[in-house]
């Protein structure tokens, strides 16, 4: 049965948020590097602008992890 694409992103968020945070938690990599790791993915998927209400599919996961960068994680807020 095909998995419709907001369920997999859905999946894949919440799979790699506690990824990232165990790699943090356990001195793997710093939060510098995670941090980092967001902002270059967010870079690559082109123009930043923090609307997520855009047509082209890149810039609106630009967008998001620009969002979960500047407010922290759904599990532990700073």
């Amino acid at each position: 049965m095909p998995v419709p694409d907001d369920i997999s992103c859905a999946a894949a968020l919440t799979i790699c948020e506690p990824l990232f945070l165990a790699l943090n938690d356990h001195a793997i990599l710093p939060e510098t590097a995670i941090m980092g790791s967001l902002r270059d993915l967010a870079v690559t998927h082109g123009s930043v602008t923090g609307d997520l209400v855009l047509t082209d599919n890149n810039a609106v996961v630009a967008a998001l992890i620009i969002r979960i960068v500047d407010r922290g994680n759904s599990v532990r807020r700073p």
